[in-house]
């Protein structure tokens, strides 16, 4: 099979295209034909120093995937081949979903949203399982509650724009003034400019901060929570302050979760979730889709296609 690896830490020029053996299915694994591939911040940052990742012989990046099963392991029963899924497999261990196939536990995988094409399911699993790992497993976000999004035109920001809203959450978020109609459109309440208003002296009595930018914003974000608050930080731990003034501060690092992928689904098969598609480009080009990535300007996400030979469809 064609598999995109890192041949050395460093730029995106160290992505290669190589053949490789087809992996099989072990016990209570699948094997997923793969048609479209997410592109996260963790695959360039995780290209470039190697760290976060447990890595296999050969280095393989990207955890977001959709497709169609094409074959089963002992035990499984949830699947059957040609069921479509979508999934995150294997995080924070790796998976190669810069791949014609990529195989992982059958439970890392939910059935793709009938709603979403494979392009449109592939740009989904991580970011989404972040959020909603976040604001629904932590912090437990319900109805009338005030969700402040930091970076909510960004990957996962602009899904959790829309998970907050679906569970019926006032929800404002900070952005470009470019991208506030969009955010609008995507049921924010209120947004803000980060580049013209410090958000600490507009937004007061916050039940839940979603921090995915970093630095000292979670410090900032103590001044407009309420006291047994939540603050949830995606950066790292170090975005944690040291003293967080009776408010609940976690870092969340997103895992495989076929209910939360079922959850997602169903949203997105309601129309209450869509995620946002900025940029779409084959599986060779997955160099430039990290040059891309890495400027930090694009709405929404990047996704890979993967063609597959005829004689294999």
């Amino acid at each position: 099979m064609r598999a995109v690896v890192v041949s050395q830490w460093g730029g995106p020029e160290v992505l290669t295209e190589v053949e490789t053996e087809r992996p099989e299915p072990g016990l209570n694994e699948i094997l997923v034909r793969v048609h479209a591939a997410g592109v996260n911040p963790v695959d360039w940052k995780t290209r470039a120093t190697g760290e976060i990742i447990t890595w296999g012989e050969v280095p393989m990046v990207g955890w977001d995937v959709s497709g169609t099963v094409a074959a089963v392991g002992p035990g499984v029963t949830l699947y059957r081949e040609g069921d479509e899924v979508y999934g995150m497999p294997n995080f924070p261990r790796q998976a190669g979903g810069y791949a014609e196939y990529v195989v992982a536990p059958a439970r890392h995988f939910a059935r793709k949203p009938a709603a979403l094409d494979h392009v449109q399911a592939a740009a989904l699993p991580l970011a989404a399982l972040t959020a909603w790992q976040a604001l629904v497993d932590t912090a437990g976000v319900t109805a009338g509650q005030r969700v402040l999004v930091h970076a909510a035109a960004g990957g996962v920001g602009h899904l959790a724009v829309q998970i907050a809203k679906a569970r019926g959450a006032y929800v404002i978020g900070t952005a470009s003034a470019a991208k506030h109609g969009l955010l609008r459109e995507l049921g924010a309440d209120e947004v803000l400019d980060y580049r013209t208003t410090d958000f600490e002296d507009a937004v007061r009595d916050v039940d839940v901060v979603l921090d995915a930018v970093g630095g000292d914003y979670g410090r900032r974000s103590l001044k407009v929570l309420k006291p047994g608050g939540h603050l949830i930080t995606l950066p790292g731990p170090d975005g944690i302050p040291a003293d967080t003034r009776g408010v609940h501060a976690a870092w969340v690092l997103v895992e495989p979760d076929l209910k939360g992928l079922e959850e997602i689904a169903a949203l997105a098969d309601r129309g209450l979730l869509k995620p946002l598609v900025d940029t779409v480009l084959p599986l060779e080009q997955a160099a430039k889709a990290h040059e891309i990535g890495e400027r930090g300007r694009t709405t929404g996400k990047i996704v890979l296609t993967v063609a597959h030979e005829a004689q294999e469809a």
